[in-house]
């Protein structure tokens, strides 16, 4: 028995250890999970509502029967009373008294179905909240969730950002460093052109 039981600590505990290291890693999905299982047993707790319903009205349709049959054997035994019917006294006696004995019985029944009504419509009642409770919850996970993943895809972004600027930085360098050289190529094209006018006008000159 020990042996048992100890397993079965162990078990639980690893179930435990289990369902943390999962609520940790997506607290989202265990609490879908729950609410999965929460939705199932809401709709059990309707189900055995509405049958609990059908059952006091039945004991109630039963209950109004007897009386409407009881009531009848009564008016019965009065007749038999007043004609002075040996015979028929003890029979009509004895359907009275099963009237009136299932009458009792059929009373107490429906009371107990109606006090388990109720039992069973406060823990219904119970339930949804508690089932709505959990899926405002969700909700408000999913937003974490939701921000937490547009932080990291935002901060992403900013680094991938920060990495183009330096390669845009780098290109600002070279185009400058082009330009420069243009502009002295042009510079030195432009000063060799100058002396070989000078030297043109003076092969003239002479």
């Amino acid at each position: 028995m020990k042996f048992f039981k100890r397993l079965r600590y162990t078990i639980e505990a690893d179930i435990a250890s289990f369902l943390e290291r999962r609520e940790r890693k997506n607290p989202v999905a265990l609490l879908q999970h729950f609410l999965r299982q929460a939705e199932a047993q809401t709709k059990e707790t309707e189900q055995c509502l509405q049958r609990q319903q059908q059952l006091k009205e039945q004991f109630a349709a039963q209950l109004k029967d007897n009386e409407r049959l009881l009531q009848k054997r009564r008016e019965q035994l009065a007749l038999v009373e007043l004609a002075s019917e040996a015979d028929l006294l003890a029979f009509a006696q004895q359907e009275v008294a099963a009237y009136e004995a299932r009458a009792n019985t059929l009373a107490q029944s429906l009371a107990q179905a109606e006090h388990d009504y109720f039992e069973l419509e406060q823990k219904y009642e119970q339930m949804k909240h508690k089932l709505k409770d959990m899926q405002v919850r969700q909700l408000q996970l999913m937003g974490k969730e939701n921000v937490v993943r547009a932080h990291h895809k935002m901060n992403t972004v900013m680094s991938t950002h920060t990495a183009g600027d330096e390669s845009f930085a780098e290109m600002e360098n070279y185009i400058d460093r082009l330009g420069d050289n243009i502009e002295a190529n042009y510079s030195v094209t432009t000063f060799e052109h100058r002396l070989e006018q000078l030297a043109k006008d003076a092969a003239l000159a002479k």
